[in-house]
Formats: C-alpha cells, structure tokens, sequence
C-alpha cells in the first residue's frame, strides 16, 4: 500500500485558511474517491471536502477545530500501489515542512526515545498552530494541561478552560504596525472581547464553527471598511398590484412563488450599469471595477447567515432571477450549495424585510463595496400631489465604503432603484 498525503484544499478565491469543523471519516475508514470525507469551515461558509482519491484512512493529522493554512497535510490515505516506507514516513516529516506543520496524532505514532533536542522539536509538535498561538496569548503552558482531544491532544477548548477570567493576555511583541489586521488578529478581537458575566442559572454555550467566522469576518469589514449609510423611502404600490394579480398564476406556471426579491434584484442591476463604481471591489492600493455583476443574496439557515451568488444577473428577467433565487436558498438550507455558488459576488443584497424590519444597517461584505437592503412593505399616508393617500411604501437602505464610493455617487445608485422599482405597474412583463 502507498500513502498519500492530502491537503487543505483552495476553498474559493481570497480564502487563504480553514477551521476544520468534523471529520466525516475516522482512521481505518475506507472512502471512495470524491466520497465526503470532512466538513471545513471557512470566512464564506461551511462546505464538504471530497477525497481526492479513494482508499483507507491512514492518519489524521489535524484534530476538529484546529485552523489552518491552505496547502497544510491534514491526513493520509492508504491506496493500492508500492509499498509505503513506513520507517520514513512515520516520524520525519517531509523535506521542506515547517516545524508548524500538523503532526501525527500522538496515539498512532510508535513510541520512540527521542534525543533531548529531538524531544523540543516533538514538544512542539504535539500542538497545533492555533493551540500555540492562544496559549502563548493567555499565558499558559500547552505542556502542563491534559488534553481532551483525540491521543490527548491540547485543544483550544483545553487552552479557554485552563485560562481563569482574571488571567490576563500575554503581551505579544509586533514587530511592525499593520493598518489592516489579519485574518488570526480579527478572529482574536471577534473572540476576546469584554468577558461577560455569567451567574448562577445562565447556560453558556460554545459558538459553532460557522458562528466563529460570521463573528471574525463581520469584525474584519467593520474594522477595515469606512462604512457610510443612506436610505430612500419608495413607493412600490404597483409593485405590490403586480405580484398580488400575478402570485397565483406564476405559482401554477413556473412552480415557485413570486416574491419580491426578484424585483429588488431588476432594480440593482439597473443601479449598478448605472453607477459602475457600485459594482467594484476594494484591492488595498487599486479599485477593480467589475465587468460581471454577480448579486450576492444573504440568506439565512439554522447553520448561520451564508451568501450564496446569482451569476450574470444583468442577463437575467424577473422569472429567471425568482428561479435562480429560490434554487439557491433551497440548497442553502439543506447544505447542498457549492464553493461555486458562494463565490465571485460583486454586490449584495439583502431582504430583511421578510423578518419585519423597516430601517437597517447592514455590513458590507468586503472585498464589495456596497450592499443594500429591501425592508418590510408597509401601507401609511403620504402626500401624492396636494392629496394624501395610503400607499404602500418600503425602504431601502444602502451602506458603501467611502473609500471607493463617494455620497453622490450612493445617492444616484438609490435614484435609479427607486426609479425601477415605481416604475413597476399591474402590467408590467415579468418575461421582458
């Protein structure tokens, strides 16, 4: 049998890391190839990790929990071929590994006596990267704790119980000031901040792996993004004519309900070929003005909020933008979406209003630099002419990076939207 290391894989465009979430196989497992053989996490969402190749589970390098680097061996599988050097794989690592690199669980490596130089550098070894890295920021010492993880392993949680409220964090010397905190620094704002105060009869419960990174990206974009925020009120009266005349018959023809979102999508688009900078991408010293618009649609699921992608929006009508909406949040919700889906959104939109609100300030979704809200539809008075009359109105709420986009620039991107969307009547085609 040989041995086949495999890899953290590239998990959409601008991921650079994962946290593994579960393993779906266990050591002395067989699994097919492209068989589902763990669940990562990353800063987008969750997804299944196919096996690269089919075979026996040989090692787990990595426990549950742990976060790492793209490219980073996380296991190996046993497939037919040349017998492996079991002498030299066992315990050297391969030529190049850094001393960071995940190491062989400790109750599947044979026991050996290593020398006094050789037992440091296995010190070290016997804790993975994000361990170190929380120990060496609460001040403990990794090799003074019993692990709970699989062969004894220290795991965060092992770090996070040893660590008392009143200890405090160690002084972490930074060599250079960085304007813009990496992926590790925003996770550690996201997780350390003000403790609470727990008392007798609350219940504390551990965030999952998805919560965890909705907190570290939500931090990032607040902390990096100059966020700005406007709000035009519209009158979606014909809008809301449309649907009702149309909602029974769509249904029965195209198999799906007619909601509003669809719509609310037309209008971006209008507003995006109309201010162009709407549809860029924030790049540190440039700003890549996107050639495909890509609506992102923030959906939320019993595993946390997820951002799936309508591709090519621009080249879609109503009824082509209800079906790829809805397909998407179906998927969504049973787990089923791709990196694919998830990845290349040039903007955002949002329908907070399907849970009641009528005024938000949603987060933008960096490396985007807009992300606009449709909020709940509300019959109220207004004056139309010299005369008041109930309308129904709804809100939509738009928040920019002031570094790409200027006010006037927002303000006109909101027009066109508005516009689009009072310019909706009875007879509007859905199939134009």
């Amino acid at each position: 049998m040989a041995t086949e290391v495999v890899t953290m894989p590239q998990l959409g465009e601008s991921v650079t890391e994962g946290t593994i979430n579960e393993w779906l196989k266990q050591v002395g497992d067989t699994v097919e190839k492209y068989e589902s053989l763990l669940e990562v996490a990353t800063d987008k969402v969750n997804a299944e990790v196919p096996a690269p190749i089919g075979g026996k589970i040989a090692r787990i390098l990595v426990d549950p929990g742990a976060t790492v680097p793209i490219g980073t061996p996380i296991c190996e599988i046993e497939v037919e071929g040349e017998p492996a050097n079991d002498d030299a794989a066992s315990d050297v690592p391969a030529a190049g590994a850094s001393e960071d690199s995940p190491p062989a669980k400790a109750s599947e490596v044979a026991p050996t006596v290593p020398s006094s130089s050789a037992a440091g550098s296995l010190e070290r070894g016997r804790f993975s990267p994000a361990v170190r890295r929380l120990a060496q920021e609460r001040g403990i010492d990794p090799t003074q704790i019993t692990g709970t993880g699989a062969g004894g392993r220290v795991t965060r949680n092992d770090i996070l119980q040893a660590a008392t409220p009143a200890t405090a964090p160690a002084p972490v010397s930074e060599p250079t000031a960085k304007p813009v905190p990496s992926t590790s620094e925003a996770a550690r704002v996201a997780m350390d901040a003000v403790p609470a105060v727990i008392e007798d009869g609350d219940r504390v419960e551990s965030l999952s792996s998805v919560r965890k990174v909705i907190a570290e990206r939500m931090v990032r974009s607040k902390q990096t993004v100059p966020h700005a925020w406007l709000m035009v009120e519209v009158d979606v009266s014909g809008l809301v004519a449309l649907r009702e005349r149309m909602k029974d018959e769509f249904k029965s023809r195209e198999g799906i309900s007619l909601t509003y979102l669809p719509f609310m999508m037309r209008a971006v688009v209008e507003g995006l070929r109309a201010v162009p900078v709407m549809n860029a991408q924030w790049n540190g010293d440039s700003v890549v003005l996107k050639k495909r618009i890509n609506i992102g649609m923030a959906a939320a699921t019993d595993r946390g909020l997820i951002v799936p992608v309508v591709k090519d929006a621009d080249q879609k009508n109503v009824v082509g933008l209800a079906k790829a909406t809805q397909d998407l949040v179906q998927r969504a919700r049973s787990g089923r979406l791709s990196m694919e889906d998830l990845s290349g959104g040039t903007f955002t939109v949002d329908n907070t209003g399907a849970v009641g609100t009528v005024l938000t300030y949603p987060v933008i979704n960096a490396p985007e630099v807009g992300i606009v809200t449709m909020e709940s539809i509300v019959k109220r008075p207004v004056v139309v002419g010299d005369m008041i009359a109930v309308r129904s109105m709804v809100n939509v709420c738009l928040s920019f990076d002031h570094r790409v986009v200027d006010g006037a620039d927002a303000g006109k991107f909101l027009r066109v939207v508005k516009k689009n969307l009072e310019s909706i009547g009875p007879e509007t085609s859905l199939y134009a």
